[in-house]
């Protein structure tokens, strides 16, 4: 039998804490210790591994490499030793701890806030922090539990993902618009005019279109607007300052109204996915799981 290293844990718990709170100071606040303590035990930490765990400047605290690795693997020792600690004080149904989830601001206001809601109210004891926005976030660095990303098709990484939900995505333009501007009969028009363009996608002014003969479209857009927004992006096309293109799923009302015109309906357009995403755990904590299963069930329902 090898000899266990008696110090083999020290420093970890303060090592996530000073993580999840993006800095010394914040982890001292969190932890009742003085921030010069803090940053010593992460000397001593980082001394005995061998290993740079954070970058440091006097402004930003960032995880290396092997910091990222170590603190999965720190979050899952301690999850793992809280649920065992539940689980000998009989506590085991009460589901607690702190739940961050990250989410798309349309989509966490319309589709997730009835589900969180019924959460909320079936786990009590869960602090959840939510973080809507329309960025993508660094799931580990930020301490992030799950988060909810929009795309066509997800590119790879480590993180496990797993399919939400897929909404057609439309092109559309406000009847003032069309009445000033003309309506476009087809794709390869959209060059002559104003559009608004989604600004986190790799290429915004990219639009691509598969044509009713089947020829795939790539047509360069001319952006009046770029924005980090989609409800900016809507409410400037409502009022007619230009062509949009969002996800079907939140535009029922202004289609229905005629607020809003679809254009180019012959033409196919790959749709955009919402995915679940969380950093890969052997052990998930319970909180953790019961968000992602319940997402999952009430997608499925919805197909």
């Amino acid at each position: 039998m090898s000899i266990i290293d008696p110090k083999l844990l020290d420093g970890m718990v303060l090592f996530t804490q000073v993580v999840s709170a993006g800095s010394f100071t914040g982890a001292a606040q969190r932890s009742g210790h003085s921030t010069s303590y803090i940053s010593k035990e992460i000397n001593r930490l980082e001394q005995r591994l061998g290993l740079r765990l954070l970058h440091r400047t006097t402004r930003t605290l960032n995880l290396t490499p092997d910091g990222e690795a170590y603190y999965l693997s720190c979050q899952q020792i301690i999850d793992d030793a809280k649920n065992t600690l539940d689980m000998l004080q009989g506590r085991q149904q009460q589901i607690s701890g702190k739940l961050t989830v990250s989410c798309p601001v349309n989509f966490g206001l319309g589709y997730l806030r009835p589900l969180l809601v019924a959460f909320m109210a079936r786990y009590p004891k869960v602090e959840l922090v939510l973080d809507l926005n329309d960025r993508k976030v660094d799931l580990v660095a930020e301490g992030v539990d799950v988060a909810i990303r929009g795309a066509m098709q997800l590119a790879d990484s480590s993180l496990i993902s797993r399919p939400l939900l897929v909404s057609e995505l439309l092109t559309l333009a406000s009847p003032a618009y069309l009445a000033r501007a003309g309506t476009p009969s087809s794709p390869t028009e959209l060059s002559r005019h104003k559009c608004i363009c989604y600004r986190y996608l790799k290429d915004p002014q990219a639009w691509q279109y598969r044509s009713p003969a089947g020829e795939d479209l790539h047509i360069r857009v001319n952006p009046k607007v770029m924005t980090n927004s989609p409800a900016m992006q809507l409410a400037l096309c409502l009022d007619g300052e230009g062509i949009i293109r969002l996800p079907a799923m939140d535009l029922e009302s202004e289609l229905a109204s005629g607020a809003l015109v679809r254009l180019f309906e012959d033409y196919d357009v790959a749709p955009v996915r919402m995915f679940l995403v969380y950093p890969a755990r052997q052990h998930m904590a319970s909180r953790v799981k019961c968000f992602i299963d319940g997402l999952l069930a009430a997608s499925s329902t919805t197909d």
